[in-house]
């Protein structure tokens, strides 16, 4: 009797990685053509590595692991770069006239025709995740030593020829595409280029960890320098100064956005390139990582049609993304949404972005005045840096607008005196503040070797001191899905602050922190250390994370 095979959803199912409600709500909304695999992967219900090892349940065949294998290189002239990339494949070794393969789809047998026909071997197909595939590609059809060895001949600071850095095909130009490619891949947010005194250290940062990604001759620093620079319309003959510039560019069909800034360092120039990832930006605001509450509230702060809402953190905690979540929510054509940003990072329909240029008198405050003149119904001012800013965005509030900015404090209470501070009026703060979001980003336990484990004693009593009972802690071993750090991918941690008219009171009197923070205890708001904590409960990040950006009062 011919035996029927589980299709893939149901298996997922059956496996636990999925819930069926998530299949169904995935087969609802799914294009026609797209694949149940990769519809559940876009939706993040599932990892690259989930999908590989049901797969290889699913159909027998073997799923690899490219981060440990010994590939044979020689085989590499088999199948070109081109056509591994475009179709996701890896050779991996011959046995006689059988090649073989990793895939990350092992059912697609016209590709498997393909190859037997241009490499006149038998295909063997195996199973490997698609990121696992993309490193290996850029790791060895560009060797690295090749491009090293052709820069040591260069003697210590020979720079800017213009064939070296503009021709296509030279070893300088292929080796900046190669460490965007990789830093696209790796989903690193900045790459960091340090000359030293022997050396020059490339450095990806990584779900906010800096790594070393490779280690670069010293005498490459003047060809790497001209490059990035005559990438990003800097002027490649300064040394002396910083430079800012920008990057837009589509490397296999991947757009790539950067943010490059250069600084003169005592060993050469700095560089630092910031990625920004056009689909992070989009973010819808249920996928951003507020709790339940916390969503409610927030939602119910921007849908106000006059007040001001602060978003609060350091820099790199995600205040920006939260702030285009909001401004994606409220954009329709029924409103007229104007930004002034500095600078705009991303570029979004259907809404006036103007981008602060202090050389010709373009500031947060000329920007603001000149925006209430066009008729505005929400405002969003990138940052509120001084008092000036801060008073016309309250005054635009009073008048019948909602603002949306941020700040930089520590916590959301904090706020309210760093704008006493900056020489806001309380009773202006008190009739225009609506709500104050405090945010941070926290490392998610990795989902591919995230296993179970005994609390410490110091973390039961962490747990205690908040009201909150922890059995057991989801934590990463380390596999290389992550690098070997037991980490992939950030949350946010939120803590929203909604103002009520005890609140105002206060701060129009004596504006006490104490006072301020008993009102909220009562108003069961809840303090970014509780939010983490309670993350850490469901199994999303780890105490050391929650502890790392919050503080146990």
């Amino acid at each position: 009797m011919r035996q029927t095979r589980k299709r893939l959803g149901d298996l997922l199912v059956d496996e636990g990685i999925i819930s069926a409600e998530q299949l169904q709500n995935t087969l609802e909304q799914k294009d026609a053509n797209e694949k149940i695999g990769e519809a559940l992967l876009q939706r993040g219900y599932i990892t690259d590595q989930q999908l590989a090892e049901v797969l290889q349940k699913q159909l027998g065949i073997p799923f690899v692991n490219l981060f440990q294998y010994q590939i044979d290189k020689s085989l590499f002239s088999l199948i070109s770069k081109q056509t591994a990339r475009r179709n996701l494949i890896v050779p991996l070794k011959r046995e006689g006239n059988k090649l073989f393969v990793a895939m990350v789809n092992p059912m697609d047998f016209i590709i498997i025709d393909d190859l037997r026909l241009s490499t006149g071997f038998q295909i063997e197909p195996a199973i490997a995740t698609r990121e696992d595939i993309l490193r290996t590609i850029n790791k060895y059809y560009d060797d690295d030593v090749g491009l090293e060895e052709l820069f040591d001949e260069l003697p210590a600071g020979d720079s800017n020829r213009d064939e070296d850095v503009t021709n296509q095909d030279s070893p300088i130009v292929r080796l900046v595409n190669q460490l965007l490619v990789n830093a696209a891949i790796q989903k690193a947010s900045d790459i960091h280029i340090d000359p030293q005194e022997t050396k020059i250290v490339i450095r990806y940062r990584v779900d906010g960890v800096l790594r070393i990604e490779r280690v670069l001759p010293r005498n490459m620093l003047g060809v790497l320098t001209a490059r990035v620079k005559i990438m990003s319309n800097m002027d490649i003959t300064e040394h002396r100064i910083p430079q800012d510039g920008r990057i837009k560019i589509n490397l296999d069909f991947h757009p790539i956005d950067l943010r490059v800034s250069t600084l003169p360092t005592v060993y050469g120039e700095k560089i630092v390139l910031r990625l920004l990832d056009m689909g992070a930006a989009l973010n819808d605001l249920n996928k951003i990582g507020f709790n339940a509450l916390n969503l409610k509230r927030f939602s119910e702060l921007i849908e106000q049609p006059t007040g001001i809402v602060l978003i609060t953190g350091p820099t790199g905690s995600g205040k920006s993304s939260t702030l285009y979540a909001a401004l994606n929510k409220l954009n329709s054509e029924k409103v007229n949404i104007i930004t002034i940003e500095d600078p705009v990072e991303y570029q979004l329909e259907g809404i006036n972005q103007i981008q602060v240029n202090s050389n010709v008198g373009m500031t947060f405050a000329a920007g603001l005045r000149a925006i209430l003149r066009q008729d505005p119904n929400i405002i969003m001012v990138g940052e509120i840096r001084d008092k000036e800013t801060a008073e016309i965005a309250i005054r635009a509030s009073l008048t019948g607008h909602l603002v949306l900015s941020t700040i930089h404090t520590n916590d959301s209470i904090a706020t309210v005196n760093r704008l006493v501070d900056m020489g806001v009026e309380p009773f202006m703060i008190a009739s225009s503040l609506s709500g104050i979001v405090a945010q941070r980003l926290v490392r998610k336990v990795c989902r591919d070797c995230g296993e179970y484990n005994e609390p410490s004693l110091r973390e039961k009593e962490i747990f205690a001191r908040r009201g909150l009972k922890i059995d057991r802690i989801f934590r990463g071993k380390g596999c290389p899905a992550c690098h070997m750090t037991g980490y992939k991918g950030r949350i946010a941690l939120h803590e929203v602050l909604v103002l009520n008219d005890d609140m105002r009171r206060i701060i129009m009197n004596d504006n006490s922190v104490s006072k301020l923070r008993e009102n909220a205890i009562k108003n069961k708001t809840i303090f970014l250390i509780d939010d983490g904590l309670l993350k850490v409960k469901q199994g999303l990040t780890t105490t050391e994370e929650v502890l790392r950006v919050a503080t146990l009062e």
